[in-house]
């Protein structure tokens, strides 16, 4: 088969719409144009690369793997014209970093700052994720290095561990629990809290803890941010659990941080990337930087 950029680019359009009238309205083509494409792509493989419903279209086996290739064929393509901008203009090297907020807030600010100043032609593209979406796009070659903490998404990937962390707790100044020290997450479900979203690690494993112990994590809030949670809890809206290192970023207040007991509550980073040894120097030269730092700071 021979592959056009093009046309594999509108393909994972339909697969990401859901139908072929909404991916040629994304990608402004006429729909009948995009369908010629498809069939001749489908006729091309000897086989159908889409199952067509009333509600839209999805991938057939077939059609998943050829997704995953064209992924990757089109992260190449936009990688080596990047690659021949940055001679142009003196960089020799550019990595894509996907990372969770708790990293991001914690780590990597002077870990890149540090990095940077050592190799300076070389381009660091960092993006915020949730630790899933971190996982699964270093796994389709969206990011060369990604740094989280709760992924089931690690099929294909190395991982090496990165910084430790501490979740605590976080109150308003006149709330009950603001007198304790220490307790453990059970004793804080008799009030309501602030939580992350629901995409969010953090979430994931503070329901998981709360079902653990047949209780209910009760949340009135869910915040997208640090910056929004301490807000949250500030105003007396509930209290909430976050990474202790994080709040010293925050005004700090009109709040209380109580430490957690739970041995979940000191939890371990994570770095991964691909298993099949493609990446480049410069994503090896950063993931040595990482994880030394990482090192040192123990």
């Amino acid at each position: 088969m021979r592959f056009d950029l093009t046309t594999l680019q509108l393909f994972l359009a339909v697969l990401e719409t859901g139908s072929i009238s909404a991916a040629a309205e994304r990608e402004h083509i006429a729909a009948s144009a995009l369908s010629k494409r498809i069939s001749e792509l489908e006729r091309s493989a000897g086989m159908p690369l889409l199952t067509r419903h009333a509600r839209g279209v999805a991938a057939t086996s077939a059609g998943r793997s050829l997704a995953r290739g064209a992924r990757l064929m089109l992260r190449q393509a936009a990688d080596l014209s990047a690659q021949i901008q940055d001679h142009a203009h003196g960089v020799r090297g550019h990595v894509r970093l996907f990372a969770n907020l708790s990293s991001i807030t914690q780590f990597l600010p002077q870990e890149l700052k540090s990095f940077l100043a050592e190799h300076p032609g070389v381009r660091v593209d960092l993006e915020e994720r949730v630790s899933s979406a971190v996982t699964r796009a270093v796994a389709e070659s969206e990011a060369d290095i990604g740094v989280f903490f709760l992924s089931d998404d690690r099929e294909g990937l190395v991982h090496y561990p990165y910084h430790k962390d501490e979740m605590a707790l976080l109150v308003p100044a006149g709330h009950p629990l603001a007198r304790r020290r220490s307790l453990s997450f059970v004793q804080t479900l008799d009030y309501e809290h602030v939580g992350m979203h629901r995409g969010s690690a953090a979430s994931f494993m503070l329901h998981r803890r709360a079902n653990e112990a047949n209780r209910e994590w009760r949340v009135r809030f869910h915040a997208t941010s640090y910056d929004a949670l301490v807000a949250l809890v500030h105003a007396g809206l509930g209290i909430g659990v976050m990474p202790l290192k994080a709040l010293a970023l925050y005004r700090q207040e009109g709040v209380k941080i109580v430490k957690l007991t739970d041995e979940w509550a000191h939890r371990r980073l994570s770095i991964c990337l691909r298993a099949d040894d493609t990446q480049s120097s410069a994503a090896k030269l950063l993931l040595q930087h990482l994880l030394a730092s990482a090192r040192a700071a123990e």
